[in-house]
């Protein structure tokens, strides 16, 4: 059970980030996931009145809110313009439409949690997190760094010619990812670039980039040589929903299946 003893709704980001340094303090997020565990929280922090609830799009980059839902993820049709279903698709089956108007972008990013299908998705763009105290930073960089007590503001998607495709395997429809998988690739410096996001494996997402030149007629043959390759250069485990063996072989697959979906849209 979770037990709180005080709740501060913050009138700033100063006093939302001076309250959080107490050893036994928690900010809240949509509370999705913080209310199922045990814990005694001394003092629970509410960022609702900061306006960290939009998405702000630009000519050069997307700004989500740590406090916005995944539902609005969902729903933004300037996401869905610039990389189609793929977004909409890595927070479809978090359990229902009631849970996502209420989890937030920022709970799931800042959790960094081995299921979380949208940090799966975005680690694969060209993706940077704002933090109060530690400035704007890669997500890759972020993902490995060590739990601390600072305050995620926003996530920030840097525009560019990037094609992405979104997928995963779950043993029924709301359940947990057995594996989820995201492939983007487009041109950086002029060179074909591939990057490939492995989440559920079932450790936290890792992603891997790899320059590939591949041919938009290449032979399915050829095509699961190259998904073969980049399934391996990640570390799996084993637990209730499949081993390691299996979820190497999943990997393999959906990485074929998205790089040949995007290859298909150019023809």
């Amino acid at each position: 059970m979770l037990t709180i003893n005080n709740y501060v709704k913050a009138k700033s980001l100063e006093e939302a980030y001076e309250l959080n340094q107490a050893r036994n303090a928690r900010v809240m997020g949509g509370m999705m996931w913080m209310r199922l565990g045990n814990a005694k929280v001394q003092t629970l922090i509410d960022l609702s009145n900061l306006g960290l609830d939009q998405i702000e799009e630009t000519e050069r980059y997307f700004k989500i809110g740590a406090m916005c839902t995944l539902r609005q993820l969902e729903l933004h049709e300037g996401l869905r313009e610039a990389y189609g279903d793929s977004i909409a698709e890595s927070v479809r089956h978090i359990v229902g439409v009631q849970f996502r108007n209420q989890a937030t972008v920022g709970g799931s990013i800042y959790g960094r949690f081995g299921f979380s299908d949208v940090l799966t998705c975005l680690l694969a763009l060209d993706t940077f997190v704002e933090l109060y105290d530690g400035g704007t930073i890669r997500l890759s960089e972020f993902v490995n760094h060590k739990r601390d007590k600072d305050i995620l503001l926003s996530i920030i998607i840097r525009k560019s010619d990037r094609k992405l495709h979104y997928d995963s395997i779950r043993q029924t429809k709301t359940d947990f990812p057995v594996l989820a998988c995201a492939v983007v690739t487009g041109p950086v410096h002029g060179k074909e670039t591939w990057y490939f996001s492995i989440g559920a494996r079932p450790m936290k997402a890792a992603v891997l980039e790899k320059e590939w030149e591949i041919p938009k007629d290449i032979s399915d043959e050829q095509l699961e040589i190259y998904a073969k390759e980049a399934a391996a250069q990640f570390t799996y485990g084993t637990n209730m929903r499949g081993s390691a063996k299996y979820r190497q072989h999943l990997a393999e697959v959906l990485i074929m299946r998205a790089m040949r979906s995007i290859l298909a849209e150019d023809k």
